[in-house]
């Protein structure tokens, strides 16, 4: 073939909109492409509870905005320009981070949507949109360990105010104990408690799922709780004196309360997090990271290097850690020279 006659080639190829390297791909059987109204609707049913409910505000966004277009429609620009619409019209509140977290959250909803699109066949890895945009870079975690001194503080407010002091004094107990997370404590039921080995069964993000030391105080309070406040066995175990379960609302009264007593606590955002810092700061600075690291229940390979696999700690030295941490023996602590107690 000519020179002349492959770009006359070339020329009409453009003019058809057509790539030589579409020429090469081999056909096949095209499917109907859904709506993103539609395609959102089915990945929001296929995702765990969690995930549904961190994105389940900005899928809503994305079809009101794009509702009745195509998934393989938007572009990588109009995917940015939307986040960055998100990021100027957030609810500015008092831990406002300027929006960043809003436009994270649209980014990361696409990417789920997307990836399940993916997975469907329905657009290629090449064509998704949503992961040419780059997120926001992240800012460091205000969050850090507390003094011991501003720790009693709010155990003292906690315990001496409110509708149900002992209820939020027991919260706050078992989030230092534990450094679980607020869902962790969520989701906790009698039937997850391990009176014998003194041990708690935490469901946690990630549908992760692993046995947490307490002390045998704690524990004490955690059954007679159950038990006071009619908790069946399979059912949530925090309670409120009428019966009813707790939920995060529990949280955000509890330290509104203690930041109208404790000015600083409301100028930093001090919340249920704040203790998981403290806690497994303090885990690290007397028993290392590795039993930090199993103390706060990170087990992924993405959490640290490769040698965590050989340092990993178990469930004894995590025991040991709360012996020292509460001055209170636990059944499973090993007999070793421990720190002065907090």
């Amino acid at each position: 073939m000519k020179d002349d006659d492959i770009d006359a080639a070339r020329l009409l190829l453009a003019r058809l909109g057509i790539s030589p390297e579409q020429l090469l791909k081999t056909p096949v059987e095209s499917r109907p492409v859904p709506t993103i109204r539609d395609y959102i609707s089915r990945v929001s049913d296929a995702v765990p509870a969690g995930t549904r409910r961190v994105y389940d505000t900005y899928w809503r966004r994305v079809i009101d905005v794009w509702g009745d277009r195509r998934i393989d429609e938007p572009t990588p620009l109009e995917i940015k320009q939307l986040a960055e619409h998100i990021k100027l019209n957030v609810v500015v509140r008092k831990n406002s981070r300027g929006g960043r977290t809003a436009a994270e959250h649209l980014i990361s909803a696409l990417r789920c949507m997307y990836r399940h699109a993916v997975a469907d066949g329905l657009i290629s890895e090449n064509d998704n949109p949503a992961t040419r945009v780059a997120k926001p870079r992240r800012l460091a975690s205000p969050r850090r360990a507390l003094p011991d001194t501003r720790l009693a503080e709010i155990n003292e407010v906690a315990g001496s105010t409110g509708n149900d002091p002992g209820l939020d004094s027991m919260l706050l107990r078992l989030h230092t104990e534990t450094a679980c997370r607020r869902g962790g404590a969520l989701a906790l039921c009698p039937k997850d408690l391990d009176t014998e080995q003194c041990l708690i069964r935490l469901h946690e993000k990630g549908e992760t799922l692993r046995w947490q030391p307490v002390s045998p105080p704690l524990m004490r309070h955690l059954v007679t709780h159950g038990e006071q406040r009619g908790a069946a066995e399979a059912g949530q175990l925090l309670r409120y004196r009428n019966g009813s379960a707790i939920t995060a609302r529990r949280y955000d009264y509890l330290w509104q309360r203690i930041g109208k007593h404790l000015p600083w606590v409301a100028t930093q955002q001090v919340s249920t997090h704040w203790l998981r810092h403290t806690t497994l700061t303090w885990v690290e600075r007397n028993f290392g990271y590795a039993v930090a690291r199993a103390y706060a229940g990170h087990n992924g390979k993405s959490d640290a290097g490769t040698t965590s696999t050989y340092v990993r700690a178990d469930l004894q030295e995590i025991a040991t850690a709360l012996a020292a941490l509460t001055g209170e023996p636990h059944p499973l602590a090993t007999d070793r020279e421990l720190p002065a107690a907090r």
